[in-house]
């Protein structure tokens, strides 16, 4: 076997297998609770921070990519970094196994639901872990704060991306076309923050791999063509059959969440209160308490929060179908959902990897790494604002509309929690896995002792 280049170091020789790599997307998918900010933490934590097998500037490239993507950017990120490991097989594993358990745990949620109505005992598990999630995306939040804002520019982006979301709610796409036109003309501004700048200590593993082998990506990039136009067929061809067969509510289903996954720039957020809309006052599949109860449990259960749409595809047709129904139906939203985010990745993939060595380009997206942090802010106070407060209310003065939480509702319970995993993660620092186990436990605890 071939020696590594004498500057290349020999840790790369340790490059994950593929049977590994598949244990850590699918622990990736067990423990990506509480939205995308959070599980874009997850990921962060479990791949560049403990493992190191892909460095900050790679991982900040592909999240800014998949941000400019309809559809759920943490599932596309997964799938791009799995590609990047180990090519088509690499993305469609690490993408199936980040939707996969939490896909599970809400078909079974769903039909308890539909069967039995809300389950208290599953609400009172899950309560810990919503509160140890809010401190794990403050961390997060800190963590890529700490290393993508290098520059004042890039501060000022940041902020600038927030304030537009949080108080002028301002349409996301618009913050990223706007952070990537700012990028482009300034790019040196912001090439630090994360891309082009030189990396503290020795490369990532992924990186050492490429610099062995440069070719690397070039041939990739056959294959992920192919399996992106695969994607496509795979997709669109049980669609264009269940609404030419005339299949009623599932030809509904495939319609509705097929155009979901095309318009859907700006990921699970963007789309929710689009959906909740047209699924309630047009379709009539559910009623709003029942929207809002497919959205409590999509937070609390591990994969992309997006799966609430999973919910209203159950409910639409358990309407009609009875369980079974029910669960095609929900089978069929996941297919529309969640097959199109490998087309997207696999056919845009092996271009944006090609951007790296393009000045103004990286300077644009290392921009959009910027008013990510600003994203992020904006989903941890929502969140935050939603897990510790029962009511929160909009304001609106002019063109400001902020969501302010009433101070009569904060949750004790939920502020002791949330305490209680900042110590657990922070001061103890019991890791992850135990952090939530903690949280989960106490959660349970304290909400049956109230119940008692």
């Amino acid at each position: 076997m071939r020696a590594p280049p004498r500057d290349i170091p020999m840790d790369a020789a340790a490059f994950p297998t593929f049977a590994r790599a598949l244990r850590v997307w699918l622990r990736v998918g067990l423990l990506s609770f509480g939205g995308p900010a959070a599980q874009i933490a997850v990921m962060h934590r479990e791949v560049v921070d403990e493992r190191r097998w892909v460095s900050d500037a790679r991982f900040l490239h592909a999240l800014n990519f998949c941000m400019l993507l309809p559809g759920p950017e943490a599932t596309q990120l997964a799938t791009y970094l799995g590609w990047l490991m180990h090519g088509v097989r690499g993305g469609v594993a690490a993408g199936v196994l980040f939707v996969l358990p939490g896909a599970a745990v809400m078909m079974a949620l769903s039909a308890i639901y539909a069967l039995y109505g809300a389950v208290p005992a599953i609400a009172a598990l899950f309560f810990g872990l919503k509160c140890a999630v809010l401190v794990l995306v403050v961390e997060a939040l800190l963590r890529v704060a700490r290393r993508a804002l290098k520059t004042p520019p890039s501060w000022i982006l940041a902020a600038a991306a927030f304030l537009a979301l949080f108080a002028f709610s301002v349409p996301f796409p618009i913050v990223v076309l706007g952070a990537l036109a700012v990028g482009y003309a300034m790019p040196l501004q912001f090439r630090v923050a994360g891309h082009g700048a030189a990396a503290e200590g020795p490369p990532a593993l992924l990186d050492a791999a490429l610099a062995a082998d440069p070719g690397r990506i070039a041939r990739m990039g056959a294959a992920a063509r192919r399996a992106g136009f695969a994607a496509l067929a795979l997709w669109l061809a049980p669609v264009a059959l269940l609404m030419g067969a005339g299949a009623g509510v599932f030809a509904d289903i495939a319609w509705f969440f097929s155009k979901m996954a095309v318009v859907t720039v700006g990921g699970a957020y963007a789309v929710l209160a689009y959906v909740a809309q047209e699924a309630v006052e047009r379709y009539g599949w559910l009623d709003a308490g029942q929207m809002l109860a497919g959205l409590g449990l999509a937070e609390t259960t591990p994969g992309p929060l997006i799966l609430v749409l999973q919910f209203v595809g159950f409910l639409a047709a358990f309407r009609e179908w009875g369980l079974w129904g029910g669960v095609l139906g929900a089978a069929v939203t996941l297919w529309a959902t969640f097959v199109p985010c490998f087309a997207w990745i696999f056919l845009g993939a092996p271009a944006v990897e090609r951007l790296h060595a393009h000045r103004a380009l990286t300077g644009a997206l290392a921009a959009v790494t910027a008013a990510v942090v600003g994203v992020i802010l904006n989903l941890a106070l929502w969140f935050g604002l939603r897990v510790l407060f029962g009511e929160v209310r909009p304001l609106a003065i002019g063109p400001l509309a902020l969501d302010l939480p009433v101070p009569a509702s904060l949750d004790p319970a939920a502020l002791a929690l949330a305490a209680l995993a900042a110590a657990c993660l922070f001061r103890w620092r019991l890791g992850l896995v135990r952090t939530l186990g903690v949280a989960a436990l106490a959660g349970l605890v304290l909400r049956l002792a109230t119940a008692g």
